[in-house]
This record gives structure tokens, sequence and C-alpha cells, in this order.
């Protein structure tokens, strides 16, 4: 291994999304299939199950987050 990289390369670019927001995100969006699903095994329209989904997802982003706690900084103790 070269301990001096070449000039021409670059630093790794940053995600686009850190891994505590995709974490939250993608738990939402479980919360809210699943609500959904189960809106419309009951019978009830379509319109219905989709608005109980995101009904379900918008609001449990702001508790995951809390809920989820974000990387701590450094060596834990």
């Amino acid at each position: 291994m070269d301990p001096n990289p070449p000039p021409n390369s670059r630093p790794a670019p940053e995600p686009f999304l850190s891994l505590h927001t995709a974490v939250v995100l993608l738990t939402a969006l479980v919360i809210g299939l699943v609500t959904g699903a189960l809106t419309a095994l009951t019978g009830a329209p379509g319109a219905g199950a989709v608005l109980a989904g995101l009904g379900a997802a918008g609001p449990s982003v702001p508790v995951l987050r809390c809920l989820i706690g974000a990387p701590r900084e450094g060596p834990s103790p």
C-alpha cells in the first residue's frame, strides 16, 4: 500500500442520508404500510387505507427519531 495517494484521487463523497435518518424513515414506512394493509383488510375503501397509513407513518417519524438515538461520537464509556 502506498501511503501517499495519487494527486488526482478525490475523497469519498458524503452519503445522501445518514444511517440514523435512513433507519427512522424506513421504520416509519414499514409502520405506514402495515397500518394501511391492516386497514384495507377490515374492508375499508382504498383511499381510507392510504390515509390511515399516512396518518400512522407521519407522526411516527418524530417519535422514532427520539427512540432511535443518534450515534455517539468517540469511544463508548
